[in-house]
């Protein structure tokens, strides 16, 4: 017996749903559902009394949209992130004093190899 729903709006405990995503391809377990649910990123569910009850259609969704785009091998991603893709930090984890201030720079003059950086060198920090 399949454990596959045939309609969308068909409701699920917490226990057949991770079932049929399981059997669906997608597999999930009944816990990593109850820890989505209270800490978010799960599919939506209602409540029956105290019991979560997930609609068909809208997990299998939400099951489909985790899922990346296709890859030929392990370092596709990583090559995405490098273009670009990669996460960048939220302006409001930022600090005040960082938001606007400039980084020193380092102007150096031209003297021979291994002298180029050092104070007596020449070289200023602006």
């Amino acid at each position: 017996m399949s454990m596959i729903p045939e309609s969308p709006d068909a409701l699920l405990t917490r226990e057949q749903l991770a079932a049929a995503l399981t059997e669906a391809g997608y597999p999930t377990k009944p816990k990593t559902l109850a820890t989505k649910a209270s800490r978010g990123g799960g599919p939506p569910y209602r409540l029956f009394g105290t019991r979560a009850i997930y609609r068909w259609g809208d997990s299998i969704a939400w099951a489909h949209e985790r899922l990346t785009e296709p890859r030929r091998n392990t370092s596709e991603a990583d090559l995405q992130r490098a273009r670009g893709s990669a996460p960048r930090a939220h302006p409001a984890l930022m600090s005040a004093s960082t938001i606007g201030s400039s980084v020193p720079t380092l102007e150096v003059d031209s003297k021979p190899p291994g002298r180029c950086c050092s104070p007596k060198s020449g070289g200023t920090v602006k």
